[in-house]
């Protein structure tokens, strides 16, 4: 560990924004997850939720993520309205990305307040289950041929305006997440074999330096 990277992470995690997310309603390319994760990490994002019955299929495919899924925790469930209910109890508000007569421009939609963004599937899209229980529907407007865009790269453009805004807020100019879980994060970015290897033996985290070593009691 260097002090230069030690600093990077230390800035990164001082940007995450806790209260924004991504739900991935069954999304299982490789290559889309990769880059939606990748997005995410992005704009600080670092907690997102996939709905999936093939856990084994996610966990595969997120091996083909180059990494990305380091700096960004996916928590699978069975069903979307787990998910959904965990959220709204937390006041998220929650919009389906999808192209239909009753979705609203993305541009009018406040993310500076606790956002969830559902993405449907590659091929069959947003679920019935997710149109019934979301608050919002909202689109990207088009102005060529085709109708839609590629999940991830319909995930980028809606979450680039949400940094938009938050940055205009003032949203990353201090810690969001609380200390327990700074440090915690601070730890498995740093040394993610040894942190591996605590939590498999039910071990908690040592304290780290100012310049990011391990305190040996």
């Amino acid at each position: 560990m260097t002090p230069k990277r030690f600093e990077k992470i230390k800035s990164v995690l001082n940007k995450r924004q806790p209260d924004l997310t991504v739900i991935m309603d069954n999304v299982h390319k490789p290559h889309n997850l990769a880059a939606i994760i990748r997005s995410c990490d992005s704009i600080g994002i670092g907690s997102i939720y996939g709905v999936s019955k093939n856990n084994q299929k996610i966990g595969v495919n997120l091996k083909s993520a180059s990494g990305s899924n380091h700096w960004v925790h996916l928590k699978i469930y069975n069903s979307i309205s787990s998910i959904i209910s965990e959220l709204k109890d937390k006041n998220f508000s929650i919009y389906a990305a999808n192209n239909s007569d009753t979705a609203i421009d993305y541009n009018k939609v406040d993310f500076k307040k606790p956002t969830a963004i559902i993405l449907g599937a590659e091929l069959d899209g947003l679920s019935k289950k997710s149109l019934e229980l979301v608050d919002q529907e909202i689109n990207i407007p088009m102005q060529g041929m085709v109708e839609s865009l590629n999940v991830s790269v319909a995930n980028a453009v809606i979450l680039f305006e949400a940094q938009k805004q938050r940055l205009k807020a003032g949203l990353y100019k201090k810690r969001r997440i609380n200390d327990d879980t700074y440090e915690k994060l601070l730890f498995e970015f740093c040394y993610p074999d040894v942190a591996q290897t605590l939590k498999n033996q039910g071990k908690t985290y040592p304290k780290l330096d100012d310049k990011g070593y391990i305190i040996n009691d």
